[in-house]
Order: C-alpha cells, then structure tokens, then sequence
C-alpha cells in the first residue's frame, strides 16, 4: 500500500513533459498518464509500473500536457481513458476509433512505428482492465511485446462472485439468515490483507461486482434515530463494522467493483422484534406500516452512509412468494428508501438494484418498478442450487428468457453447488459451455457465482488441513475459469486446451502435457455430479447432499421425499427418472434421451478416466494440494461406481413392484452389495482429508438424512444407515420366502391427541368417507387411508384459505404431530405444500417430507399428500399460506407415523417397507 501511494504521488509530482525529440529508453521506461485524477486507473497504473519493475526497469511516471505540444518518448507506454481530452489529443485517429468501438469496460492496447505502446480504455474500468491485461502479457512472455495489438470487452455487463455472511448453523436465539456483523461469529470480516487477496484476486479476473449476503445487513451497519434500539451491535463493534466497510467499499471501486449488499424480505433485527412483539421473519405476514417505515429509513440511511453500493433484493422465501405483497413491498418501501438515501447525500446517480427472481413473480414486480427505477436487474439461478447442464430447457429456461426480455439486464446465478461440495472441481469445458448457455438459452448479460463449496463456511475449505485452507487458494481454477468465460466465452476450445495445460503446468511444474492430464481429469471428474444429479436427484437445493449418496427409497419413491420435479423438465437433458425407465421396462415400452442406465456407464466411465488422467501428472510444485487433488478424483470414481451399482439394484427392486417376484429381488442383492462396497471406500478416502461433505449443517438439509446440530455430515456417519439399509433389505427378502401369499402388512389407525382447539373460525370434523371437507362446498371425501379415519380435524371456508391463508391456535399438555393435507400443487387455489427449495423456514417443524402419499381424494381434486408438524406441550398458533388445504388432526408425538404410499393415486403401494 505505502509503495502504491507514492507511486501516485510521483505521477502528479513529475516534471510535465514539453516538446522533445524521440529518444530510446535504455533501462528506463516511460508512463505517460493524465494529470486527470481516476482511483481505478491509478490502481492499473501501478500495476503496470510493478510488472515493468520486476523486470528491472525504472520506471518514469510523467503527466500528458497538451498545452506544451508533448511528444512521446520512443517504446514509452501512454495508459489513458477516452472522455479525456488530455489523453485523446495524444491519441492518433485510428487507435481512437478503435477504443471508441470497444464498448463499456472495453480497452485498446496498440503500439505504433516508434514503439509506443497505448493502453486506452473506453471508460476507466476499460483502462484497468487494459492495464491488467498487459500485465499478464508482460508476465506470460516475460518482457515487453516488442509489438501488440488488442481490442476487447466484456460479454457480461455484470460479472459477479458472491460472499455468504452467514454460518453453517444458527446463532443462539436466531433464525435462518440472521447474522449480525460482529468479530465473535465473522473475524475474517475484519481482516483488512484478507479482503485485498480477495479483491485483487476478483481484478484479475476481472469481476466488477461482489454480493455479499446476509438476512438483514443494516441493523450491523447504520444506526437510526427514529429506532435506535434496533441495532445489533455493540458501539465498539460498529465503529469496527463502519471502518471496514468503507475500506472495502473504497479498496473495491479502486478495482472496478461495485459491493453488492443482499439481504431477505421481510427480516427485521431481533432488539426491533422482541420490543414490538413480532417474529424476526414471518413467511405469512402481510407488510405492517412499522417495518415498512423501519425497513425504508434503513436502507436510505445505509446508501447515504457508504458509497459505491448497491442492493440485491429477495422477495421470496421470508415474504410470501408471488403477489401484490412483493410488488408493493419493492415499489413503495425499497425503492423510496434508496431514493430517500440518494436525495439526503446529494446524489443524482442511480446504484445498481437487482431484484433477485427466486420465489417471486419478478416480471410482474419489473414492470411496477421501472417506471420508478431504471438501473434494475433480475437475478435469477442457473441450475437451481447445484451444477447439472450446460443444455437448460423448458419452464426454467422460459421464464429466464422471459427476465432478459424485459429491458434490463438478467443475471445468472450459479448458486451454492450442493452437488459438487467438498470436493474440488474444475472442468474449463462445462464452465465454459454452461456461460454460452447463460447468454444463448437464456439470454443472461451477467453472472453472479457463489463459491464452489463450503460457502456457509467462509473463508475456509472443508479440507482437513491445520490451520485450514482458503477457498480463494484451494479453489482458484474455479473463480479463474468463470471469470475467463464470463469476459469472453467464445474462446476457441483447442486454444483453451493449450492455456490451462499451461497454466496447471506452472501450478504443479509439470511439463504442458501433465497439465493437459490434470486438465482433462478435471474435466472427466467434473461430468460425474452433474450427471448423478440430474438423474437420479430429489432436488437441485442445498436440501440434498449428492456426495454423501442417496437411500434407495429416496431412489425408488423419490416423491415421498418432495421431487423437485423442475430439475428433471429444465435443467436436465430430456430423460427419464429411474422410477420411470422402471415402468417402460415392465410395460415393454420405448425409451425416451438420457436414462438411468445410460447414466450409470457413463459416470464410471468418466471416474476410469479421471484417475488414469491424474496418475499421469508428475508434479513437482506445490506437492501437497495435488496429492488432495488426486485424492479428490480418487472420490469421484468411487462415488460414481457407488451409485451406479445403487442404481442397477433400484432397477430390478422397482421390477419388483410389478413382478412380486423375490427372485428380482435377489437379483438386486449384488449390486447393492457393491454399492456399499464403493460406498466404503469413499469413507477411506475421506475420512481423514474432510471435516465434511456440507457446509450447511441445519435442519434444512434432508438428503439423504436430515442433518440437525451438525450431524450426518460426514460419510463415516453414513456408513451405518447403508448398512443397515443393506442388511433390513436381506431380512425382507429373507421375510418374503416365508411369507403365505396375499399376506399384508397390518395397519394401525391413528389416535387422537388430548389439545384444546383456540381458533374460533374452525368447525370439529372427523374424517371418514362421504364426509363435508369444508365449511362453505359441497365437497366431500371419496376415498381415505384407513388409518386417518376417524381424526378429529378442523374445517374451514375454503374461499377464506384462499383469501387469507390459514390459522390454526391450539393448546396442548404434551408433544403432538399436527397432521395437514396438501392437495396436487397442480389443482389451482390449492396451497403449496412445505418445499425447502423456496423457503427456508418450510422445515421448522419438520415437516417438509410427506409422512403418507396419496392418502385422501376429495371429489373434483386430485389425491393428496399428509405432512406433520411437531409441537411441543405448551399454546400455539401454527399460520400456513394462502390457498385450500385440510386439517386433518393431532396425535401424540409418541405414536409411530410410519412413512407410506396409500396408493389412492391408482398406482399401487409402495415398496419401502423393503429398508425400513
């Protein structure tokens, strides 16, 4: 830092240089620069001036002066920016028009007959990132191109990475998102040298946008007058929390990025809360005046304070998706609050807000916001919360399509990875390819990349490493690759091939054609979770963790769990589902693209080649991180033959289901057995190199065990549940030879629990057949799982649950399961059942799985699923969303919920009682 500032104060201290004649520069090089002030092209500058010295040059740094007729030394260097007249009157026609045609951020770098070279950018950015560029010249032939000629621009108007300022599990007396800003849970936040590796490391990539996300900022970073309690912090912690925010604000915009701070509608601060007597978030509540005005003052106080930010908004997940709520709420409290910050600091210019398009209606809530705002954007997930096609389709990629339409600039989020944690990837082709798909499929002009894993755990990897590893260090190809293709993704493959080969090359001093191999086992590796995923997957959201596997239920009834259909119809090749590709193959049907089968060759093919790849690499630099890359392959290829014997034995168990044959059974009985074996050995290979395999370590995760209180996060504490899985599936075969034919599994009807109902807008109804579900139709049940019948549940209007939601007060002396219906989210007015993909909170009770499939069909609607929610003894009131569902009943928390399929969708009974 203190040899960057005197730099800058040599430039507008040397002597103004007047008319001379050419002259050779022998050991000296000359920069000329205008005296005009710009932080951003003074930070290339001196970047350029370190390059020219670590070649053992001296460097003259002298100012551009018109008025004295300057000439330009001979081989001397001229960096400026158009809009300059300084710079543009050294400038010749030619070099002009090129820099004028390079766009925003653009830059020209020319050298002419006397050796000059120019680096001259379209805006200061543009200037930056020429100078970064001739740098890497510079460094790549290792002396000054005796001639050069390059014009470029970005492909992304925004080319973003992303900071999670949260933590792997919850802070005491919080919920989801809630994170003050203090050095007990964020010390790295105050780590000044941190935040530049960071920054610089963003630069050289040429990112110019970082987010960093949180559920509400503002109570850590600006305090109000009229709400002075709703701070967070401590005073001392503030003053800490001001300084280092505007040294990052400041340090960012010195590189051309603008800080992006996020956070979620509607949170509000925990001291505002309890004095009000509210709920930090509240999914169902509509927009109260209070928060509204708290919520306008705080953002209006935090865009006075700091300068050089911007906004990113979710609507959903804290705030009901979809509806009048989240356009009112965006139009009258969000933009009024940042104008209200402009207009107090004088501003005319308008910061970045970019409204996030998960879980809301953002072309509906685009529309009302324009006419108010202009510098907005949509922000929207590539693959959902994991990587799995470059090839998007159908409904995702329409509504994608839909966002870049609207006139501003759509943005593709490459959001948490949770197919790929913890193991590195790297695959330059499907990056690459996945970029072209963000601007050919969806139109995207922007890219917002979250880490590639461990990003509930920033700064550190889930390595098993003393003293930890740094995800920018362990992860480098990784924010290298996006931020190389988000520049220009039309790079010529052959030409790729050849620049990673040498860039693996010098990381790990192999010879080029060993960083070919680390390359290409990179690449390998990085088809395998994709491809699992897509496949065989219950989810694209951090719910589910690939790597750890999967239960075989969880393959052969994936519904139970809540299959997030969406990632199969967009975000997969056309194909089939292993549950489907079952059926055709009973029914001696044709088969439709990708499938199951094909998947299963295809990801143990790649792992083959991935470890044959890396055994061919001999490094000789930086020993220790290839061995865990190594290592890291070696887990790929036996995570892909675990599941792909998995899902050889799922194929003749789901023939099962229309055979009743025990021989396929014993004919899964192999595979399985290998499964467990690769399984076994993928705790070998991790069990002393990861402290885990999911960074999120909360009650949210589901796949393939809930993980509460970090448990289940490591493959070791899998091993036990697949043998155990394995073995229950021996027994059941072994129960099946012994069992009498037409023998069937007894069932117990459900009791009622002892509760005190408080809601005075719900009528007592016991369910049975023929029974009015509710209070204002003629509705009535048609068929019913034995066990429900007789619950004592609630009825309601059903135009009311429409309207208004649901609300249900109770009392109770001991723990209960509250039981709810949720009707097929396709029947129109129906409520959507708990799903974790679009709100965090859908598993505070337990209840986002379904307890009983198909257990009930109404007439007109079709069959619907029961979830439970867990209360402990003492007075609640439960609130669920707008539209129809039932309210089936309490039992005590005691009473067995033994997970089923009813089969009242016509379709038969479930086999799980095979593992369970």
């Amino acid at each position: 830092m203190r040899n960057f500032l005197i730099c800058i104060f040599c430039i507008f201290l040397s002597p103004e240089f007047s008319s001379a004649k050419i002259v050779k520069a022998d050991g000296n090089k000359t920069i000329f620069v205008s005296s005009k002030k710009n932080i951003r092209v003074s930070f290339g500058v001196e970047k350029v001036t370190s390059a020219l010295r670590s070649l053992n040059y001296t460097t003259i740094l002298k100012t551009l002066n018109p008025k004295l007729n300057s000439s330009i030394v001979k081989s001397s260097i001229v960096i400026g920016t158009l809009g300059d007249k300084v710079v543009e009157s050294a400038l010749s026609e030619s070099i002009k028009n090129k820099a004028l045609k390079s766009g925003k951020e653009g830059f020209v770098i020319t050298s002419d007959a006397n050796g000059v070279i120019y680096v001259i950018g379209k805006d200061a950015s543009g200037t930056l990132y020429g100078c970064m560029e001739f740098v890497e010249r510079i460094k790549a032939q290792g002396k000054i191109p005796e001639s050069i000629s390059i014009a470029e621009q970005p492909e992304m108007v925004l080319r973003g990475t992303c900071i999670g300022m949260q933590k792997p599990d919850y802070l005491p007396g919080h919920d989801v998102y809630e994170y003050p800003y203090t050095p007990e849970t964020f010390p790295w936040f105050y780590d000044k040298e941190l935040w530049v590796k960071y920054l610089d490391m963003m630069v050289e990539n040429r990112y110019n946008s970082l987010y960093l996300w949180n559920g509400h900022p503002f109570s850590s970073l600006v305090k109000l007058k009229d709400y002075p309690y709703a701070i967070e912090v401590d005073d001392e912690t503030f003053k800490k929390n001001e300084e280092i925010f505007k040294f990052l604000t400041h340090e960012a915009d010195k590189r051309g990025i603008w800080v992006i701070q996020m956070f979620y509608n509607i949170i509000i601060p925990k001291p505002f809360a309890d004095k009000h007597g509210l709920k930090t978030q509240d999914r169902n509540r509509p927009i109260i005046p209070l928060i509204s005005d708290y919520t306008r003052k705080s953002i209006a106080a935090f865009v006075e304070k700091y300068p050089n930010v911007g906004l990113m908004v979710a609507l959903g997940e804290a705030m009901e998706g979809v509806g009048q709520d989240d356009i009112d709420w965006f139009t009258k409290t969000i933009i009024p609050g940042l104008k209200d910050g402009l207009k107090a600091s004088g501003r005319t210019d308008e910061p970045p807000i970019v409204l996030r398009a998960h879980d809301t209606d953002a072309p509906a809530v685009m529309k009302a916001a324009l006419p108010l705002y202009k510098n907005l954007y949509t922000e929207n997930k590539f693959n959902g919360e994991a990587l799995t096609t470059y090839e998007p389709r159908g409904a995702w990629a329409e509504l994608n399509r839909k966002l870049a339409s609207i006139g501003t600039i759509n943005i593709s989020n490459v959001h948490i990875l949770a197919n790929l944690e913890p193991f590195r990837y790297g695959s330059a082709d499907f990056i690459q390819k996945s970029v072209q798909a963000m601007d050919k499929i969806y139109g995207a002009k922007g890219l917002h990349l979250y880490p590639q894993a461990s990003y509930w755990d920033w700064p550190y990897t889930a390595d098993n490493v003393k003293g930890r590893l740094l995800q920018t260090d362990r992860d480098w190809i990784w924010y290298k690759e996006w931020g190389r293709y988000a520049w220009n993704s039309k790079r010529d493959r052959k030409d790729e091939i050849e620049y990673w080969g040498n860039e693996l090359a010098k990381k790990y001093g192999t010879d080029v054609n060993g960083g070919k191999s680390i390359l290409n086992a990179y690449e390998e590796s990085g088809e395998i979770s994709p491809k699992l995923l897509r496949r065989y997957g219950i989810t694209d959201g951090n719910r589910q963790t690939l790597t750890l596997g999967m239960l075989m239920t969880q393959l052969i009834n994936p519904f139970r769990y809540g299959l997030f259909t969406l990632m199969y119809e967009s975000e997969a090749p056309e194909g089939e589902m292993i549950i489907e590709y079952a059926e055709k193959e009973w029914k001696k049907q044709g088969h439709i693209g990708e499938t199951p089968v094909q998947i299963a060759k295809e990801v143990i093919e790649h792992g083959k080649k991935a470890v044959v790849a890396i055994n061919q690499a001999k490094p000789t630099r930086d020993t220790a991180e290839f061995r865990r890359l190594k290592n890291d392959i070696y887990c790929y290829d036996a995570m892909a033959n675990s599941y792909a014997e998995k899902v050889k034995a799922a194929l003749w168990i789901l023939r099962y289901k229309y055979s009743n044959d025990v021989a396929d059974l014993e004919k899964a009985l192999p595979f399985l057995q290998k499964s467990l074996n690769f399984y076994t050995e993928l705790v070998k290979l991790t069990e002393k190199d990861y402290l885990y395999a999911n960074s999120m370590q909360t009650k949210q995760r589901k796949i393939p065990m809930r993980g509460v209180d970090k448990t289940f996060i490591t493959w070791k504490e899998m091993l036990p549940v697949f043998t155990k899985e394995l073995n229950h599936f021996k027994h059941s075969i072994d129960s099946l030879k012994s069992v009498k034919p037409g023998s069937e599994i007894k069932t117990i009807a459900y009791k009622n629990a002892d509760i005190k109902i408080l809601s005075s807008n719900a009528e007592t109804i016991a369910f049975d057949k023929n029974v009015n579900v509710f209070s204002d139709t003629n509705i009535v049940v048609k068929e019913i799982a034995s066990e429900l019948i007789g619950l004592k549940g609630l009825k309601f209007s059903k135009s009311n649950q429409a309207k208004a939601g649901t609300e249900i007060k109770f009392s109770t002396k001991s723990a209960v399961k509250l039981l709810v219906g949720y009707f097929n989210p396709k029947d129109a007015g129906t409520l959507h059942p708990p799903q974790l993909e679009t709100d965090a909170s859908a598993n505070n009770y337990g209840q986002s799985e379904i307890k009983i499939s198909n257990a009930m069909v109404v007439n007109g609607y079709l069959p619907l699923n029961v979830h439970a929610y867990s209360f402990q003894p003492g007075t609640h009131t439960l609130t669920l969303g707008k539209g129809a569902s039932l309210i089936l009943g309490f039992i005590d928390d005691k009473q067995e919920l033994r997970i089923f399929n009813a089969g009242l969708d016509g379709r038969g009974k479930d086999i799980d009682w095979l593992f369970e």
